[in-house]
C-alpha cells in the first residue's frame, strides 16, 4: 500500500504531523509527503517518511502566486500511483482543492477533515470543527484523521525527529548528549508573533546574569537581530546552523525560549522544555508547542486574540511587549525545577 500525506503549509506545521505520518508508517509500505516549500526542511526531518513531495500550493500559502495550470498539471503528474492519500490541514484550510487534483491523478481512497460538502472528492469526511467542538491541538487533529482512516498510532503522540542528529559541541559549548545551555530564538515567521528584540536582549543579559550558558540561534536572514540579542554575553549561531543542526542545539538546551513560531515545535521534538512568548492570534490551546513542559508567557485575552494577524494590529503590541526578561529568567528557572534534564 502506497500512501501520501499531505501538510501543505509551514515548518512547525509539518513536524506537528510527525505522529500521524509514522501512524500511516506503520502500516503503509511506502509514505511519501507532500508539503510546501515553506515546510520541506521539516519534512525531510520526520521519521516515516519514505520521499518527500514538494509543491506550493496557492490555497495554503501566506504570499501565493496565481494559479498556474502547468503547475496544476505537474501537482497532478507528481501524485500519481498513490492507492490512498490522507489530506492535513489546520481548521481554517480546506482539504478539497488539493482532493481534487487528487482525484484527477486517479487516487482512489482520500481522507480530509472537512465541515463543506465533498462530494465525491473525499472518501473519509472527518468533522472536528464548528461550534461548541473546541479547539484541539494540531498534533490530535491530525492523529484522529489517521486513526479514522485505518492507521492508530502505535508509538504515541510525542513529536520526534530523525536520529542522530549533527553533533554541534563545538557550536554550544555543551558536550554531546547532555544539556548545559538555555536557547533565546528570537526570530519568528511573521511580525505578530515576534517578542520585541530588546525584550529578548534584556532576557539574554539577565540570563547569563544567572549563571546560564545562553546561545542565540535564528536563520541567516536574521543575524543582526540575533547579532543584537546576543551582545557580549550569549553564543550567536545567527544564520550557522541547518535545521537538522537547529535541532541538535535544541536537544542540547534545558530550555528554549521561543515564540510561536517552527523551532517552538521542533525544541518539543527533541523533548526540550519550552518558555513559549505566545501571542493569540492563534489559539494556544491548537499551536502551543506540544507534549513537553510549557510555561505560556503573553496575554491571551488582548484584542488580537483569533484575529490571524500577520502584523500586529494593536498599537505597541502589548500581548507580548509587557512580558519582561526577568518573568522569562523565573520561568526558565521553573521549568529547569519542574523537568530537570
Amino acid at each position: 500500500m502506497r500512501v501520501l500525506v499531505a501538510r501543505m503549509d509551514n515548518l512547525g506545521d509539518v513536524l506537528l504531523a510527525g505522529p500521524a505520518v509514522r501512524a500511516v508508517a506503520a502500516r503503509a509500505d511506502e509514505v511519501a509527503l507532500l508539503c510546501g516549500p515553506r515546510g520541506r526542511a521539516a519534512a525531510d526531518l520526520l521519521p516515516g517518511v519514505d520521499r518527500v513531495l514538494e509543491w506550493c500550493a496557492p490555497w495554503i500559502d501566506p504570499d501565493p502566486g496565481p494559479v498556474d495550470p502547468a503547475e496544476i498539471a505537474r501537482l497532478t503528474r507528481m501524485v500519481r500511483g498513490f492507492d490512498r492519500a490522507l489530506i492535513f490541514t489546520s481548521f481554517h484550510q480546506s482539504p478539497l482543492p488539493l482532493a481534487l487534483v487528487l482525484r484527477l491523478a486517479g487516487v482512489g481512497w482520500i481522507g480530509g477533515i472537512s465541515e463543506d460538502y465533498p462530494g465525491s472528492l473525499l472518501d473519509l469526511r472527518l468533522r472536528l470543527d464548528g461550534p461548541g467542538r473546541g479547539d484541539i491541538p494540531e498534533t490530535e487533529r491530525m492523529l484522529a484523521l489517521a486513526a479514522e482512516a485505518g492507521f492508530p498510532s502505535p508509538d504515541g503522540t510525542r513529536l520526534r525527529v530523525r536520529e542522530p542528529l549533527p553533533d554541534v559541541s563545538r557550536l554550544t559549548g555543551t558536550p554531546p548528549g547532555e544539556r548545559g545551555h538555555v536557547v533565546v530564538h528570537p526570530g519568528t515567521s511573521v511580525p505578530a508573533r515576534a517578542w520585541p528584540a530588546e525584550r529578548c536582549a534584556e532576557a539574554v543579559r539577565l540570563l547569563a546574569a544567572a549563571g546560564h550558558r545562553v546561545v542565540v540561534t535564528g536563520h541567516r536572514e536574521e543575524k543582526d537581530m540575533t547579532a543584537r540579542v546576543a551582545g557580549d554575553v550569549g553564543v550567536d549561531l545567527g544564520g550557522r546552523t541547518s535545521l537538522a543542526e537547529l535541532a541538535a542545539v535544541l536537544a542540547g538546551a534545558r530550555v528554549a525560549v521561543v515564540a510561536n513560531t517552527g523551532p517552538a515545535h521542533l525544541a518539543a521534538a527533541v523533548d526540550t522544555p519550552v518558555v513559549s512568548l505566545f501571542a493569540p492570534t492563534v489559539p494556544a490551546a491548537r499551536w502551543a508547542p506540544y507534549g513537553v513542559p510549557t510555561v505560556l508567557l503573553g496575554n491571551q485575552n488582548a484584542p488580537c486574540k483569533d484575529t490571524r494577524a500577520r502584523v500586529c494590529p494593536v498599537p505597541g503590541h502589548p500581548c507580548l511587549s509587557s512580558v519582561t526578561g526577568r518573568h522569562v529568567v523565573t520561568a526558565v528557572q521553573h521549568l529547569m525545577e519542574v523537568a530537570p534534564r
